[in-house]
């Protein structure tokens, strides 16, 4: 496998662990949709898999009253355990399943229980301090890429089963 070349100051994603490492995310965030801002926050979590580009985390109390709604799906992380899905809705606009949380993730994880991560593809934009964030190929991952991230990305076509 091809990986793309690490600058200076850049990170690869093969160099993250397995299993994930959290660290808190120390720029601020800030999520668009439907024409507007609908969270914003200087305490979010990002979570670092070998292959993923990061993954960011929003505290629940970052979002806008009432833009995130219950979907009744669910899935399950082997490092984060049961995740709750959540439909993003700004008037009629609606991204459904666009977002997740952890309602019981095991210790090492206790940090984000209820926080919020979300597919950078299913809403206007996302943003890691200035830099508008490059959503993760595929409708499976969610990881937010930026210039300082080196792949190649799990996500893509042919790419699940490395």
């Amino acid at each position: 496998m091809r990986r793309d070349p690490v600058e200076p100051g850049m990170e690869s994603v093969w160099d993250y662990p397995r299993p994930p490492r959290m660290e808190p995310e120390p720029l601020t965030v800030r999520v668009d949709f439907g024409g507007q801002t609908i969270a914003s926050t200087d305490g979010a979590f990002r979570i670092l898999e070998t292959s993923h580009p990061p993954g960011i985390y929003l505290p629940p109390q970052s979002f806008l009253s009432g833009v995130l709604q219950p979907n009744p799906a669910s899935s399950h992380c082997e490092w984060k355990g049961r995740a709750l899905y959540w439909d993003i809705v700004v008037g009629d606009q609606v991204a459904v399943a666009a977002a997740w949380s952890y309602p019981q993730p095991p210790p090492h994880f206790a940090a984000i229980t209820d926080y919020v991560s979300l597919y950078p593809g299913r809403v206007d934009a996302c943003h890691l301090g200035t830099e508008r964030v490059q959503p993760q190929d595929g409708n499976f991952y969610g990881g937010w890429i930026t210039a300082n991230i080196a792949g190649p990305f799990k996500g893509a076509p042919g790419t699940w089963g490395w």
